[in-house]
């Protein structure tokens, strides 16, 4: 097992998760305040990065489970949840059952942050493929367990960045239009820069 990639495979989780840090801030903002909501975002950003490892390594070993051509339509979940959350902000309008079950629940689902983890992915798999299929089985553990680690990590930033107070306040006020529009965002990127329906 080489640990001299420990580095490597720091940075190269950095350079292909940074925006993942803004997403999870608005994440843990919506959760404020809401007992539970911390475990169940991690849950959800675990549960999505290891579906992009599991695809990453399978691919590696000459598995294919998600055709090249059917990653940039990942982009469609973060996007269709972006459009629910801005139709939900927008109509400001959120039955009493509803209310119920965001209470309930506090935030967003572990499934709703795993959805967008995985389609934000979608261009790290791409990355990760050629770099585990080199590694070997020792380099692509050592690769697999800096990377579970620095999830960690980020989302500790994403929290921390959610809970400083003039950042608190901001996505307080504003975190239920900044999400749709992040998740929107991402979405229309994944599309355009994969060619997504021709565009």
């Amino acid at each position: 097992m080489d640990l001299g990639i420990i580095g490597p495979a720091a940075g190269l989780f950095a350079v292909t998760n940074i925006d993942d840090i803004l997403i999870l801030s608005l994440f843990f903002a919506q959760g404020a305040g809401h007992p539970g909501s911390t475990r169940r975002i991690v849950l959800g950003q675990y549960l999505g990065f290891t579906a992009i490892l599991a695809v990453a390594v399978a691919a590696a070993f000459g598995a294919t489970f998600l055709p090249e051509a059917a990653v940039p339509y990942l982009g469609l979940l973060p996007l269709a949840l972006g459009l629910k959350a801005a139709w939900q902000a927008w109509t400001g309008h959120r039955d009493e059952d509803e209310e119920e079950e965001q209470t309930r629940r506090g935030g967003p689902r572990p499934l709703e942050v795993a959805a967008v983890t995985f389609a934000n992915g979608g261009d790290n798999i791409g990355v990760y493929v050629p770099v585990f299929a080199t590694a070997g089985i020792g380099g692509m553990t050592v690769y697999a367990s800096v990377f579970l680690s620095l999830v960690a990590v980020w989302c500790f930033a994403g929290k921390f960045f959610a809970t400083r107070p003039v950042i608190a306040k901001a996505l307080a006020r504003w975190g239920h239009i900044l999400l749709p529009l992040v998740l929107i965002a991402v979405g229309l990127l994944i599309l355009v820069q994969g060619g997504a329906f021709g565009l």
